[in-house]
């Protein structure tokens, strides 16, 4: 029967539509790879982090850290000033925090009054010595402005309410400008915070993209025109390409969805889909010219052969990554949309707008050299021979090797680190440690208090419980810093009775507490508790980044705030506890995907084979290698992480598509009479110089985003590159030798029909 093929004034119009259309909506991509682009929206945690906000400022910050010997001198102190002053103007900026803005509370004759730690009118009144004695005695400049050795200050940008990355990088740029405008830029040390690693991520992301993509690209062209020698399959291959990409990035921004470090493996992943299925289409050309066939007969040919088994590859790929929609990280849950729909979309122009372009344009001889697509046969060979031979050692090896591998898998561990996201040489990892070294960890909680009566946290019982939590944590290995309303009041007290030592405690007087207040006239307050008093937080610093430590503080901080906290409801907010949850979020949306990503497969396979028996051979050969790639994790101390979390799904749908080529060309040997052993040996011997010449072309594209300084990248593509070379190596040893071996016990009609005559 004549494969179905469009008009060719059809298949080029909507191939150039497909190509020129999505113009306009991908330059409208938005780029955002900011933390709050991956929580859902409407978890508990995102929603009680907002409302926190509508009180507190944002404790997302930049943090720039100043050094030198002299940096106390007065004309260095007056340079910070002119910064602080220059980054207040800018309109991201909420507040910037430095010795020359930050509250001081000192005595005065009739009381106490509010000053800044270096006053910026009294700068030139002291020597260097003197003001760096004189911040490192004030209470909180310590760990939060100043090195504790006195060899370093901070200057701390808090920002607007910022809407995406973009953002974020006018910040940092900002900020770098006004550095050098203040004359500081010898005396900058370093730049960390979550803002400066958004940064940072953002231009990982975009120098990827700007790498990985023409270069997975160029790639699969190349191995292209080794495999068959061909310009046209060069130039075909690269318009499919364009046709593919460009409509899932415009479907991105349709749907609303901003490019992210996850979804910029969008690209790469869809020209190297392309690229494979392109190459099971060539292949089948060169073949059937090969064969004799010319014109529509080769083409006819060629649909026969693979557009059945492609169709179905593109519905497995597309199921295995539609299972990434049900991940609850919504970059994830993005690129299984869009990753889906460019397969599918691939299917569409390579099988059907391809091929009568194709018949249009093609005048050349298909005849592959040696040196390319012929040079795999003697490769093949041994394969073949190893599997038909040695079928029961094959399998009975690959049983006891994942036996024995498999306790490996229980040793992945589900972390994620931001900061161990980027090499140790890298600047924003430098910086990190150097601040944190200088100051205080980078990771913010915030402990929320709350009161059900206004004025209601003026009362000494509510704030001796708030000081009693921040007190305990002070004393954890893990907080660098803590600090709160209770740490003001106490100052006022000291102040107020002229600075006696004894008084640097808590009032236990309501009445005078609200004096204290009454009098006060500094801010530093109000980013620490409502201006209702019914609403207050303990900042802390964090020196641990990974999401299990973070998990593990947080439980002992809920343990400690159960136990002791009786007037006071509570909670905890801030970056620290939203990066914690998605170690939770990884494992629900690692096993939700796993499952679906099983089940769609397995019922394809029983839709396409129609035979319980051939799904279950193909379904086992699919599963062997995830097992690999999740045994290479345990082995290597690979971390299941935002990364990783899609290998699986990702991996097993492409897998899949080399297992239908070839159990198909099994079972179309099978339908013209040939024996079980030799339908095996003929399928492997023709298809699988395709489905071999894939998967090197799929590893080497996968590879390329293995030289990716950032880390998840890096293991996404090396691990799917192991992924698809254990695949191979199961579908041309593991796979026959499952048929061989179940032909023995089950009769052979079961592994296709045989026609009559041939029986």
């Amino acid at each position: 029967m004549k494969p179905f093929t469009l008009p060719q004034w059809l298949a080029g119009g909507l191939f150039a539509l497909l190509l020129l259309a999505p113009g306009p909506f991908v330059l409208n991509l938005t780029f955002d790879n900011a933390p709050e682009s991956y929580f859902p929206k409407q978890a508990p945690a995102v929603v009680f982090d907002a409302s926190v906000r509508e009180d507190f400022p944002e404790e997302q910050v930049l943090v720039g850290l100043f050094g030198g010997e002299d940096i106390h001198k007065p004309e260095n102190l007056a340079a910070l000033h002119e910064l602080v002053q220059r980054l207040e103007q800018e309109r991201h900026v909420e507040r910037v925090l430095g010795v020359t803005s930050f509250d001081q509370i000192r005595a005065v004759d009739d009381g106490f009054t509010v000053e800044k730690i270096v006053p910026p009118d009294a700068i030139d009144e002291r020597s260097a010595a003197q003001w760096q004695e004189h911040v490192l005695e004030d209470r909180f400049a310590p760990g939060l402005l100043a090195a504790r050795d006195g060899s370093a200050l901070a200057v701390v940008v808090r920002p607007t309410e910022l809407e995406d990355s973009l953002q974020r990088l006018e910040l940092e740029r900002a900020f770098r400008d006004a550095v050098s405008h203040s004359g500081l830029d010898d005396r900058l040390e370093a730049v960390a915070g979550h803002i400066a690693l958004d940064v940072w991520q953002l231009r990982s992301m975009l120098r990827d993209s700007a790498i990985f993509i023409p270069a997975t690209t160029a790639v699969g062209l190349g191995l292209l025109f080794v495999m068959f020698r061909r310009w046209l399959v060069v130039v075909a291959g690269g318009a499919a390409i364009g046709a593919v990409v460009s409509p899932a990035l415009a479907l991105m921004v349709l749907l609303g969805h901003p490019y992210t470090l996850v979804t910029s493996i969008l690209p790469p992943l869809l020209a190297a889909l392309t690229v494979a299925m392109l190459m099971h289409l060539f292949n089948a050309l060169s073949h059937a010219r090969r064969r004799g066939h010319t014109g529509e007969r080769a083409l006819a040919y060629a649909l026969e052969r693979v557009s059945r088994p492609a169709f179905f590859t593109a519905l497995t790929t597309a199921a295995g990554l539609l299972s990434l929609t049900l991940s609850p990280i919504r970059p994830i849950e993005s690129l299984g949309y869009t990753a889906a729909f460019g397969v599918l979309l691939a299917y569409v122009v390579v099988m059907l707008l391809l091929p009568p372009l194709l018949l249009r344009f093609d005048r050349g001889e298909w005849v592959a050299p040696r040196r390319g697509l012929g040079g795999l046969d003697a490769i093949l060979k041994a394969a073949r021979g190893f599997a038909l031979r040695r079928a029961g050692w094959i399998v009975a090896g690959s049983a006891l090797a994942i036996a024995v591998t498999a306790p490996l898998i229980t040793k992945i561990e589900v972390e994620s680190d931001l900061y161990e996201f980027f090499p140790s040489d890298h600047p924003i990892t430098v910086d990190t440690q150097r601040v944190e070294e200088a100051l205080s960890g980078v990771m913010v909680v915030e402990a929320v208090f709350e009161a059900d009566v206004l004025d209601g946290l003026q009362d000494p019982a509510a704030l001796r419980e708030i000081r009693d939590f921040q007190r305990w944590a002070e004393g954890r290995a893990e907080v660098d810093y803590a600090l709160s309303m209770v740490d003001m009041l106490e100052e006022m007290h000291w102040a107020f009775h002229d600075e006696d030592p004894e008084y640097r405690t808590l009032p236990d007087r309501q009445d005078l507490i609200a004096q204290y207040l009454f009098v006060y006239d500094g801010r530093d307050l109000y980013d620490l508790v409502n201006r209702d008093f019914t609403r207050a937080v303990v900042l802390m610093n964090l020196n641990v980044t990974g999401a299990r430590e973070i998990n593990r503080t947080l439980d002992s901080f809920r343990e400690q705030l159960d136990a002791k906290t009786e007037t006071l409801d509570w909670e905890l907010s801030g970056m620290g506890r939203l990066f914690a949850e998605q170690e939770q979020l990884l494992i629900d949306g690692q096993l939700r995907s796993l499952i679906a990503v099983a089940v769609m497969i397995s019922a394809l396979m029983l839709i396409l084979w129609r035979s319980a028996v051939a799904a279950s051979v193909t379904i086992l050969t699919n599963l062997s290698p995830l097992l690999v790639i999740f045994i290479v994790m345990g082995a290597f101390g690979v971390w299941l992480d935002m990364a990783t979390a899609m290998v699986a799904s990702v991996a097993i749908g492409i897998a899949v598509d080399d297992t239908i080529h070839t159990y198909h060309g099994f079972l179309y040997y099978r339908r013209r009479g040939s024996r079980l052993v030799a339908a095996l040996a003929r399928a492997l011997h023709h298809t699988g110089r395709a489905v071999t010449a894939t998967t090197i072309v799929l590893c080497a594209q996968f590879l390329v985003l293995a030289a990716s300084d950032f880390q998840p990248t890096a293991a996404f593509g090396l691990l799917t590159a192991i992924g698809l070379v254990a695949a191979l190596v199961f579908d041309l040893l593991l796979m026959p030798a499952i048929v061989t071996v179940l032909a023995r016990w089950l009769p052979e009609r079961r592994f296709g029909r045989v026609p009559a005559s041939a029986a």
